[in-house]
């Protein structure tokens, strides 16, 4: 059983549901990125999404789009993040998952690609602008590799289009609650719950929402209908507010341990 199946699997047996914290890898450095893999396990994390930098992050909202920048004025690559991410993996056991574009991953080589990442403790990827259709020989290294592929589904997407994702898909699927780019709301749509409910007609694998969830209650709403929350903008706009403060990865797990408090 891979990691991410087995997360889920206790979960479900525990009667609990899944967080999802999200963090760009390198920002502020390679350091702080260790030890934020680490405080997030201890902190509740189901599974990290751990995104990789990149220059033109289309899907992404300005707080990640900053991150991004910041992440690559130190030249950090997939290299340090499999530096950083086996040096977690010594100490814990929470599944991770790059978050990526296609273009680096490319760029780095599928076979090198897969067999690093599988050396360096993650357990799965998400490739926001890799479709089914194209996603063949890609799939075929993570499987080689014990890794999990993600993909995102969206409410426009149409019912063919959930099967055919669904039937590619492993570890988990990510909802996207709206339209859009990633970034914190104040308020949540009942798209994401319709959603869910869509998906579930399809596979039954577990579904994670995310893109807009910024605090405890809309954490708490969204675990009324789905197996785990995703939250990224908001823990990356702490990570940039509390740039410079040697306590950051403390106050990121406290941030993070808030986000899964039940409200009330």
């Amino acid at each position: 059983m891979h990691r991410i199946e087995a997360a889920f699997d206790q979960l479900k047996r525990n009667g609990g549901k899944g967080f999802i914290p999200f963090i760009t890898a390198g920002d502020p450095d390679v350091d702080t990125t260790m030890k934020l893999l680490v405080q997030l396990s201890k902190s509740g994390a189901t599974v990290i999404e751990l995104g990789v930098p990149f220059s033109d992050p289309m899907a992404d909202g300005p707080v990640i789009q900053r991150a991004s920048e910041r992440a690559l004025t130190h030249g950090f690559g997939l290299t340090e993040i499999f530096a950083a991410t086996a040096k977690a993996r010594a100490t814990i056991d929470t599944p991770i998952v790059l978050f990526s574009y296609f273009n680096p991953l490319l760029q780095y080589g599928l076979e090198l690609l897969g067999r690093e990442a599988r050396a360096a403790g993650i357990d799965g990827m998400l490739v926001t602008d890799l479709t089914p259709e194209e996603s063949g020989e890609f799939a075929a290294v993570l499987k080689l590799n014990a890794l999990d592929l993600i993909f995102l589904v969206a409410p426009t997407s149409t019912d063919e289009r959930l099967r055919l994702i669904t039937d590619h898909a492993s570890g988990f699927v990510y909802a996207v609650s709206r339209a859009g780019v990633t970034g914190a709301r104040e308020n949540l749509s009942n798209e994401a719950e319709l959603l869910v409910s869509r998906v579930r007609k399809f596979s039954n694998l577990p579904v994670a929402v995310g893109f807009g969830l910024s605090s405890a209650e809309q954490v708490a709403e969204t675990l009324r209908y789905a197996d785990a929350a995703v939250v990224g903008s908001a823990i990356v706009a702490q990570i940039e507010k509390l740039s410079g403060d040697p306590d950051l990865v403390e106050k990121i797990g406290q941030f993070a341990r808030q986000l899964i408090r039940a409200p009330g």
